[in-house]
């Protein structure tokens, strides 16, 4: 049975900043719709399959990557909770100090 996804305000935020990136960097918004739809198909996966991301030192957290992206999440026993989505090509002692 698949998990409810839940986003936290975070990542809805981090989903905006990021789509809205790709708007205004390529002035059209035919790459932001493609990596829309790369999140929602991941995140349809880890709802059916929550163990497929990679383990982090935090229980229940693991990392699914879509493009140069990290979706970071949480699960319970019903829920998947969307917490973070950190591109990967930045400072990675940055995001080792949000887990």
């Amino acid at each position: 049975m698949a998990k409810q996804i839940i986003w936290s305000l975070q990542a809805q935020e981090d989903r905006k900043q990021i789509l809205s990136y790709w708007n205004n960097r390529n002035q059209s918004t035919t790459y932001s719709k493609k990596l829309h739809q790369l999140f929602k198909d991941a995140l349809k996966l880890v709802s059916q399959f929550p163990q497929i991301g990679r383990q982090t030192d935090i229980d229940n957290v693991r990392i699914k990557l879509v493009k140069d992206y990290l979706v970071v999440y949480e699960e319970d026993k019903t829920n998947i909770y969307v917490l973070k989505i950190w591109d990967g090509r930045r400072n990675p002692e940055k995001f080792n100090e949000l887990l």
